[in-house]
């Protein structure tokens, strides 16, 4: 079986934007690296369910996201002055595009229109106090995501918060809860358990996963524990970057860049323990972003800095990953999207 895979790219060396390559499922390889839409450093992905595209960009120094139709024609772009988004999603049900923008620490809505286009709703800027880090000067959005119930939640990691927002139908913000991390944390990315009742939290300046209860009554987050992603005698750069949950619930992976490795959780207790289980090297640079395929027996990862993706086959018994290849070339990959 062949399976689509959409790649997101920065564009400041041999990239020229988003790219399109293959997964043959049988002979367990990648194939046919093609530029899908010509753009600049789209470094973030989301499809629609009408198989629309929607990624960051930056056009004439001004930065937001633009919309394709599912032949990857150019619709239009929705940008404002100032640095691109870092992270977009999708809201099928009220038709809506979310956006992060870690630069600026702004959450940004947008709807789509008839046609896929997408139109400005509603931007938000966080001004609460900051973290200790020196990565954390000002407010930093860096995902903004639906939970089970469908509110929004956005990970700030400039003010080591995760905030919980209502969303109207025109796509209107109203927060109602805030779970303020410990300090230093730098909230990235957040999974949520198939029971929806947990919540998963990459920490990237302590590359760490905090263990959260998700309240559907309150939209609060409360934090159980806390497990680090690393081994203990590695003292080097390490940032934490994508974090994936499987879709039985039963295996968390995450990926460090600077120690440059994929760890592996077994799941326990229902979703509120984590248990180690391998840390397996990316054989590349910098693994911003990886991915489970439809079938979650394989993971591809996408290295930043090496310009080269590698292939792992998952056993879904014990969650542990063997590495197939290292070598499939795809520039500055930083998100991997399984159409």
């Amino acid at each position: 079986m062949l399976e689509k895979i959409l790649l997101g790219t920065y564009t400041r060396g041999e990239s020229k934007g988003v790219y399109s390559a293959q997964l043959d499922t049988e002979n367990k390889k990648l194939t046919d690296l093609t530029l899908a839409a010509k753009e600049t450093s789209p470094t973030y992905l989301a499809l629609s369910k009408a198989k629309n595209l929607y990624s960051v960009t930056t056009v004439d120094d001004k930065g937001g996201v633009a919309a394709y139709d599912s032949s990857f024609h150019y619709l239009n772009a929705v940008t404002e002055e100032g640095a691109p988004l870092c992270y977009v999603a999708v809201d099928n049900d009220r038709q809506l595009v979310y956006g992060a923008n870690y630069h600026k620490g702004e959450v940004n809505v947008y709807q789509i229109l008839a046609d896929g286009s997408l139109k400005a709703s509603d931007a938000i800027y966080h001004d609460e106090p900051t973290g200790p880090h020196e990565n954390q000067d000002h407010a930093h959005a860096h995902y903004a995501n639906l939970t089970p119930d469908k509110r929004l939640a956005v990970c700030d990691l400039g003010t080591d918060r995760v905030y919980t927002y209502d969303v109207s139908d025109e796509g209107k913000l109203t927060e109602i809860a805030v779970f303020e991390a410990p300090a230093g944390t730098g909230p990235r990315h957040l999974v949520f358990h198939p029971n929806e009742k947990y919540a998963y939290l990459f920490g990237e300046l302590d590359s760490t996963v905090t263990v959260l209860t998700y309240d559907a009554s309150t939209g609060k987050f409360t934090q159980e524990n806390k497990i680090s992603t690393i081994p203990k005698d590695y003292y080097d750069f390490n940032g934490g970057a994508a974090i994936r949950i499987t879709s039985d619930g039963k295996f968390l992976y995450v990926s460090n860049r600077g120690h440059n490795s994929i760890t592996v959780f077994a799941v326990k207790d229902n979703g509120e323990n984590l248990e180690f289980v391998q840390n397996i090297s990316t054989e590349g640079d910098f693994p911003r972003d990886f991915n489970l395929d439809p079938t979650e027996q394989f993971i591809v990862c996408g290295h930043q800095k090496s310009d080269y993706l590698s292939l792992f086959e998952r056993n879904s018994q014990t969650g542990e990953l063997t590495l197939i290849s290292k070598d499939f070339y795809a520039p500055e990959c930083v998100c991997v999207l399984f159409d």
